[in-house]
């Protein structure tokens, strides 16, 4: 599938960043016996990934705006346009040898995300969309999932850590969903769990407290493969609040009833 030029560079920026990230990936095991260390290691694997993808999205197009996880945001010239980047999302997946994470791009044009890049190099996985044109992986179209009964679906999310304020609230879902469904499960990579929605391995997706690097990419993506995303709360907005519920249309509304309490 050939993809406009904007979609290619990312696609390239994307594969880049993903082999300097598998190179650092072998070496995290034999880091673990040092927690700081591996902290350490992993943190400067995330910076150059980041700059790998930087040098080649800025340097294709020098005047769009940028927003990252780990350099902040630069306004552009062309105020329409920015790149949304997360260099390395499952960072603790990484951290702890478990090849499940991924390097996300989503491009930005006038507040409405027009393209979006999801690479899982572990597993060769290359989740890709632009708006109107369908989503991808690899050479595969995708599509959500058919199901239509919650106790066949299965859900994603992910548990809040470190004492986190919104632990009460995601107990709470969990009470109210894993009763009516087939299973949750928490892989440790928002943009991950959105593409697999994408791709129907997932049925749904929902959490709360993310960034918008953390959902930029998936939205297109899910989108493009017939899949609906709203923020939580209905009046608010997914990329600036941070949350979203996400399922194939047949399911969206009993999933959302069941999130929204």
């Amino acid at each position: 599938m050939s993809g406009s030029a904007n979609l290619n560079v990312m696609i390239k920026a994307a594969r880049l960043a993903g082999r300097s990230l598998v190179k650092d990936f072998r070496e995290v095991e034999n880091l673990q016996v040092s927690v700081k260390g591996a902290g350490d290691f992993v943190t400067k694997a995330d910076l150059r990934s980041e700059a790998i993808i930087k040098e080649e999205l800025l340097g294709a197009r020098p005047t769009y705006g940028w927003l990252a996880e780990e350099g902040g945001e630069i306004d552009g010239k062309d105020p329409t346009r920015r790149w949304i980047v997360d260099p390395l999302d499952g960072t603790t997946n990484f951290l702890h040898g478990l090849p499940h994470w991924a390097v996300s791009i989503a491009l930005e044009h006038k507040g409405q995300i027009v393209a979006g890049v999801i690479f899982d190099p572990a597993k060769e996985e290359m989740f890709f969309a632009e708006r109107g044109g369908g989503a991808f992986m690899n050479e595969t179209r995708l599509r959500v999932s058919g199901r239509n009964r919650m106790i066949e679906s299965i859900f994603a999310t992910g548990l809040p850590f470190g004492g986190r304020s919104d632990l009460p609230a995601t107990l709470q879902d969990l009470a109210r969903l894993m009763p009516v469904c087939a299973g949750v499960r928490r892989w440790g990579s928002a943009a991950l769990d959105m593409a697999y929605v994408a791709a129907g391995r997932y049925d749904g997706f929902w959490e709360r407290r993310l960034n918008a690097w953390d959902l930029a990419a998936g939205l297109v993506i899910l989108r493009e493969a017939g899949g609906l995303a709203q923020p939580i709360d209905p009046e608010g907005d997914i990329l600036t609040d941070g949350e979203v519920i996400a399922a194939n249309e047949p399911m969206f509304d009993s999933f959302a009833k069941i999130i929204r309490g």
